[in-house]
């Protein structure tokens, strides 16, 4: 049993494998107060490594079965999970979503190799949002996917950019109308209708106040370039200061 701190809530963690509070090390805090407690039965344990594609150990599919409790008790907090990778350069933040398969760990790849030490990654696979003060933020947390991307930190977000597969590079800005298909199959599933009606308001907020982009793109490094030219203000300036000339 372990407390973290992640998306500025203290969670308490019943775990029965020690993988977990390795796999949270970071995270960890010392306190008597508590938000909320999470823990996993056996048989829910056992079920999800049945219905895992890999042979994970019980510790590793403990877990998931923690983080996904996490994530929907974080809907009562005005929180929620978002498939994405948040990359940090030069100050302004950008969140890349896509299928899995699709490229979204290559994407962040090719921005770390880009922007080298001006670039960091908050998360690379399963931040935590938080809407508040009329504003979007994301949280790095103990779980992020394979390559293990995650800082500690809570982070302003400016742009989201969904990615789809192409030979050639093109990104555009999103309609209204467009965001919530894209954003919504990236977000928790089967939860309670309360909390769905919940989470559906936040993604308004995401709709209403958040540029989302469709990007295009193949692996390469004028992918990066175009992506940060449109979505970046710096990139817009640039921009538009090239096509007076």
């Amino acid at each position: 049993m372990f407390v973290v701190r992640i998306a500025g809530l203290n969670v308490k963690i019943k775990n029965k494998y020690r993988y977990l509070r390795r796999h949270c090390k970071n995270y960890i805090i010392n306190t008597n107060k508590i938000d909320f407690t999470i823990s996993a039965t056996q048989k829910e344990i056992k079920k999800t490594k049945e219905n895992a594609e890999e042979d994970f150990s019980l510790g590793y599919c403990e877990s998931a079965c923690i983080y996904q409790k996490i994530c929907e008790k974080m809907i009562d907090y005005n929180r929620f999970f978002f498939h994405s990778s948040v990359v940090e350069v030069n100050g302004e933040t950008f969140a890349f979503s896509a299928r899995s398969g699709v490229g979204k760990s290559t994407q962040t790849k090719l921005w770390m190799e880009h922007f080298k030490d001006k670039c960091r990654v908050i998360n690379g696979d399963k931040p935590l949002y938080e809407i508040k003060n009329n504003k979007l933020y994301a949280y790095g947390v103990p779980w992020c996917g394979k390559e293990n991307y995650n800082i500690n930190t809570k982070v302003e977000l400016n742009n989201i950019c969904f990615l789809k597969r192409s030979e050639t590079n093109k990104i555009r800005r999103l309609e209204k109308e467009e965001i919530l298909d894209y954003i919504f199959e990236q977000v928790i599933f089967f939860i309670p209708k309360e909390k769905a009606e919940k989470l559906l308001t936040m993604l308004d907020f995401i709709i209403e106040n958040i540029p989302c982009y469709l990007l295009e793109c193949n692996i390469s490094d004028e992918a990066v370039t175009i992506a940060h030219n449109a979505m970046s203000k710096g990139g817009q300036h640039e921009t538009k200061k090239r096509s007076s000339n």
